[in-house]
C-alpha cells in the first residue's frame, strides 16, 4: 500500500481523557476513535491489526480441526430463560423488544444459541465430536466502561464451542484448545500466564484464564514456582501445626480505661445474610480481606453476598461492629482457616468498648466451622509448599471452560449412542478477546516513542521511506523498484510517498510502531539504510542485499 492512499489520523499529544497507556497510544496512533462511552470506531490502521490477529486465530483453530460459523448477535430471550441465565446475567445483558413485543437481547456470549443449534441438528454419536467457532462483535452493558477497548460495551471476540460423547474426548479438546491459546499468545510476543479460574456466570466443571501481565490491569494473579491462580480462588498453605497453649489467660478489657492498650491479633467479624438463618457471622484476621466468591460458595450463605453495615448490625444485634465477638454471639459462625490456627487473640466482647484478650479455641470457646474465606497475601507459602506467593496485576484476555452437561441438561440436548440409548452431550466453551488482546499487547510492547508491534500483528512489516524524493527522480525510481520487490516477495510493505517533512514521517512511524524501516536517498545510491523499531539499530547495506536480508530474517 501507498501512504498517500491510507487514512492516517495521528496526533502529537496524549489525550487527557485516556487513563491507561494502551488507550492513549491507540488514539494517538490513529487506530481507534471514541464514538460514545465504551463504543469505538476502528480506523484503517487499527482494522489492519485486527485482521492480523484474526488470521492468527483462524490459523490456530484450523490446526485443531474447528469449523468457523457465524451466529446472530440478536438472540431470543426465551433461550436465556431456558438456560437459567436471564436473571443471573443481570443488567449487563442488553435487552429490548421488537415491534411485535418479542423480547430479544444483543449477545454477550453464545452458549444458548450454539446449544439450540446442536439439539436441533445433531442426533447421533456419529456426528460427534464437533468443534465450532466464530469471530464476531459482542455486546455488554457495562456499568462503568473504562480503559478504552479493554472494558467496552461493544467488543470483538472469538468464541468456540465443542460437543462430545465422552469425558476423555472433552478433556482432549480442552487440552488442544489450551495449547492453541498458548501458541496464540506466544505469537503476540506478550508476557502471559494461564491460571486456574472461577467459572462465573458461564458455569461448568473447571476453567482456565489467560492473562497478559500489565501494571494497569484490573485483575490480580497469584503466582509461585509451580502455582498460578486468579486471586478470586487462590489459596495459601495453612500452617501444619496449631498453636496450642497449656493455660488460658482470658481477660475482659475496657478499652476506654486502657487507651494505650495494644490489641494483638484482633479478629474481624462480618455479619452476612444466610439462607436458612437470618444472619451468619464470618470471622477473619484483622489484616485479611474477605473474598466474596469464596464466601458465596459456602452452602449456608445467601447469594449474592450481602455484608451488613454498622447501622443494620446495631439494629439487629445491638452492638457496634468493632465490639462484636464470638463469645456469646447467638449466630452461626464461619471461621477462616488462618483464624482457626490462632492462639492468644483478641475479639470484641459484645459490649460497647469492651474486648476479650487472651482468647483460645477449645479452651475459651468451641472452634466453629472452618472455611477459606479470604484473599491470599504476598509472601504466604504456595499451596504445594514450594516457594512463596506473589501477586501481580494483569489483563484477562481468554477463558476456557469444561461445561460438562450444564447446558445440555437445561436445554435438553441429547444424542443417540452406539447402542441406541439417549445421552446428554458433553460440552466445552472457549473465548478470547480480539480487541482486548490488542490493547494488552500494547501495554507489553511500547517505549517513550510509541508502540512496538510484533511482526505478526503490525499493520505493515516494512515501511519504505524515500528521502528528498521531490528533488530526485532517481530516489522515486529506486523506491518504486524496492516497493515492487517486497510485494513480489509477499512482504506486507508500505511506501510512504507523501510530500511531508522527513521528521514528521519518522515520528509518525515510531508512534504507529512499524517493525522495520528502510530509507532510500541519493546520498549513497548503492547503499540502503535499515532501521529496527525495537532495538533502534541501523545498518547500511548494498541495495541488492535488502530482499535477502529480510527473507533470511538477518535482523533478528
Amino acid at each position: 500500500m501507498r501512504a498517500s492512499n491510507l487514512l492516517i489520523l495521528t496526533f502529537k499529544e496524549f489525550t487527557s481523557k485516556a487513563k491507561i497507556l494502551s488507550n492513549k497510544l491507540m488514539l494517538r496512533s490513529g487506530m481507534i476513535r471514541s464514538l460514545a462511552k465504551g463504543i469505538y470506531t476502528w480506523l484503517p490502521i487499527g482494522n489492519m491489526i485486527l485482521k492480523k490477529f484474526k488470521n492468527i486465530l483462524q490459523n490456530e483453530m484450523e490446526l485443531i480441526g474447528a469449523n468457523e460459523v457465524r451466529m446472530s448477535s440478536l438472540q431470543p430471550i426465551e433461550l436465556w430463560k431456558e438456560s437459567k441465565r436471564y436473571k443471573q446475567y443481570g443488567s449487563e445483558l442488553l435487552r429490548f423488544k421488537d415491534r411485535n413485543k418479542r423480547e430479544l437481547c444483543l449477545g454477550p456470549t453464545n452458549e444458548e444459541v450454539i446449544t439450540d443449534l446442536i439439539r436441533s441438528e445433531i442426533h447421533s454419536y456419529k456426528n460427534l465430536p464437533l468443534k465450532l467457532y466464530q469471530i464476531t462483535t459482542k455486546f455488554r452493558d457495562e456499568l462503568r466502561p473504562r480503559f478504552g477497548v479493554i472494558r467496552a460495551r461493544e467488543f470483538i471476540m472469538k468464541d468456540a464451542y465443542s460437543f462430545h460423547v465422552t469425558n476423555a474426548c472433552l478433556d482432549n479438546t480442552y487440552k488442544n484448545m489450551y495449547d492453541a491459546y498458548t501458541r496464540i499468545l506466544k505469537r503476540c510476543n506478550v508476557d502471559f500466564r494461564s491460571v486456574i479460574a472461577e467459572n462465573g456466570t458461564i458455569g461448568g466443571i473447571c476453567s482456565h484464564e489467560f492473562h497478559i501481565l500489565a501494571a494497569s490491569g484490573e485483575d490480580k494473579l497469584v503466582l509461585s514456582n509451580n502455582y498460578a491462580a486468579n486471586n478470586e480462588i487462590a489459596e495459601a498453605l495453612s500452617k501444619n501445626k496449631k498453636n496450642y497453649i497449656k493455660k488460658s489467660y482470658l481477660t475482659l478489657i475496657d478499652i476506654k480505661k486502657n487507651e494505650k492498650f495494644y490489641i494483638k491479633q484482633k479478629l474481624k467479624i462480618l455479619i452476612v445474610n444466610g439462607k436458612k438463618t437470618t444472619l451468619i457471622a464470618l470471622i477473619l484476621s484483622n489484616n485479611h480481606k474477605i473474598n466474596k466468591i469464596k464466601v458465596e460458595k459456602q452452602r449456608d450463605i445467601s447469594k449474592p453476598l450481602k455484608i451488613l453495615n454498622n447501622e443494620k448490625i446495631s439494629n439487629k444485634i445491638g452492638e457496634h461492629i468493632n465490639f462484636i465477638g464470638p463469645i456469646g454471639l447467638n449466630l452461626p459462625i464461619l471461621v477462616d482457616k488462618s483464624v482457626s490456627l490462632l492462639c492468644d487473640f483478641t475479639a470484641g466482647a459484645n459490649q460497647t468498648n469492651k474486648v476479650y484478650v487472651g482468647l483460645n479455641w477449645n479452651s475459651d470457646l468451641p472452634l466453629p466451622k472452618i472455611a477459606d474465606l479470604r484473599n491470599v497475601v504476598s509472601g504466604e507459602t504456595a499451596p504445594d509448599g514450594i516457594g512463596y506467593l506473589i501477586i501481580q496485576r494483569s489483563i484477562e484476555v481468554g477463558h476456557i471452560f469444561k461445561l460438562g452437561t450444564k447446558y445440555s441438561t437445561l436445554m435438553n440436548t441429547n444424542f443417540m449412542n452406539s447402542i441406541g440409548k439417549k445421552k446428554l452431550c458433553l460440552m466445552g466453551c472457549y473465548g478470547i478477546g480480539l480487541t482486548r488482546i490488542i490493547a494488552a499487547t500494547i501495554e507489553n510492547n511500547n517505549d517513550k516513542y510509541g508502540i512496538i508491534w510484533p511482526e505478526n500483528l503490525a499493520p505493515f512489516e516494512i515501511v519504505l521511506i524515500p528521502i528528498n524524493s521531490h528533488k530526485s527522480k532517481e530516489v522515486i525510481a529506486y523506491s518504486e523498484k524496492f516497493y515492487n520487490f517486497f510485494l513480489k516477495a509477499h512482504f506486507d510493505v508500505l511506501l510512504d510517498d507523501r510530500g511531508i517533512r522527513l521528521g514528521y514521517k519518522l515520528t509518525e512511524w515510531e508512534l504507529i510502531g512499524i517493525p522495520h524501516r528502510v530509507f532510500i536517498s541519493d546520498r549513497n545510491k548503492k547503499k540502503i539504510e535499515y532501521n529496527n523499531r525495537k532495538n533502534k539499530k541501523s545498518i547500511f547495506m548494498n541495495s541488492n542485499d535488502i530482499i535477502n536480508f529480510f527473507t533470511s530474517k538477518e535482523y533478528t
